[in-house]
């Protein structure tokens, strides 16, 4: 079968390659994938950035595709099931906290970028009936982390104000969906007026360029503040943030891709009785509530750009260039 693998021997880092298709084993299940969704955490592997790298390991954490085979033990009703796949491996019983063996698929464990993929059968989700398998695919570790960020760290309840920047990464436009069907107002910022204008036509309430030098003061003026802020970026913006959120308000962060501030007002921090939440992904019951929210609300991930396997490797590129807007899918 084909497969997109990480090399060591490409000057890409990443090959599609033939190798074998798997087997089920007690408790497994095949999956034949119809379509696969690019992460971040995809382009890291290849460019070296992610930890416990495991070369020969097929990437790609989400997919959806139909179960063609079933291992010893696994209940028949999932046989011929259209379904999505849940993305956490071991994260344990502490819904506070992943457990120290988490990990995801895709590295070291082999993932969704291939026609089969085998997985345990409790990774198994029904793919929600209003989505296709592209739209399936993009919803897996993108819309898990968000629902975390949204509901569990943030918080967030109809007639708030919040703030969701960076809003061309997949992560940030589920926190976007889902903070406005739980009925917030709902802002948003980037570095391009085009994105912005796209998430206003989606009914953001309005949007402001990170890039201006008085983005954040005119935020203030214009909005009065936030009760949450969405975060992946951190680093010289977090002060930024503490001047923007409202007293008593939230910061959710799910990345630091600008790295840590060189500086942070703690005074501000304190007075305002602020507080900063980490986030990650989400436990296998926020994953699962997350398919439920999305299926009630009629959600639809946001699609960059659907293309065939067989390009995937120009799909990384366009994500390393960082001027998506929406999920990348590759399609067998």
């Amino acid at each position: 079968m084909k497969a997109l693998l990480l090399v060591d021997e490409s000057q890409d880092k990443i090959a599609i390659r033939d190798i074998d298709k798997p087997t089920p084993k007690e408790g497994e299940v095949l999956i034949q994938i119809k379509a696969a969704a690019l992460n971040h955490r995809d382009q890291w592997c290849r460019i070296g950035m992610y930890p416990g790298l495991k070369y020969n390991t097929v990437l790609g954490s989400d997919g959806a595709g139909i179960v063609t085979e079933i291992g010893e033990g696994v209940d028949p009703i999932w046989l011929n099931k259209e379904v999505i796949i849940n993305p956490n491996i071991n994260w344990g019983d502490n819904e506070a906290a992943q457990s120290i063996d988490y990990h995801i698929l895709g590295m070291p464990t082999n993932g969704t970028f291939a026609e089969y993929v085998v997985v345990n059968a409790d990774r198994l989700c029904n793919k929600p009936s209003h989505l296709d398998f592209s739209e399936a695919a993009a919803l897996p570790l993108g819309g898990v982390t968000a629902y975390r960020a949204t509901f569990t760290k943030g918080q967030i309840c109809k007639g708030q104000k919040v703030l969701v920047t960076g809003i061309g990464g997949g992560v940030a436009q589920f926190a976007f969906q889902f903070a406005l069907a739980a009925g917030a107002e709902v802002f948003v910022t980037s570095g391009s007026q085009e994105k912005l204008d796209q998430l206003i036509a989606r009914g953001a309430a309005g949007g402001f360029i990170y890039k201006e030098e008085d983005w954040a003061k005119n935020a203030l003026k214009s909005t009065g503040g936030f009760d949450v802020i969405i975060d992946s970026a951190g680093g010289s913006s977090m002060n930024d943030y503490l001047r923007l959120v409202k007293p008593g308000g939230k910061l959710v962060h799910y990345g630091s891709t600008t790295g840590a501030p060189k500086n942070l007002d703690m005074f501000r921090l304190f007075w305002s009785q602020a507080s900063i939440h980490g986030s990650t992904m989400g436990s296998d019951k926020e994953f699962n509530e997350m398919v439920d929210f999305v299926s009630a609300n009629n959600i639809k991930p946001i699609l960059s750009s659907t293309r065939d396997f067989d390009q995937i490797v120009s799909a990384f590129d366009e994500m390393h260039a960082g001027d998506q807007m929406g999920k990348l899918v590759v399609s067998f």
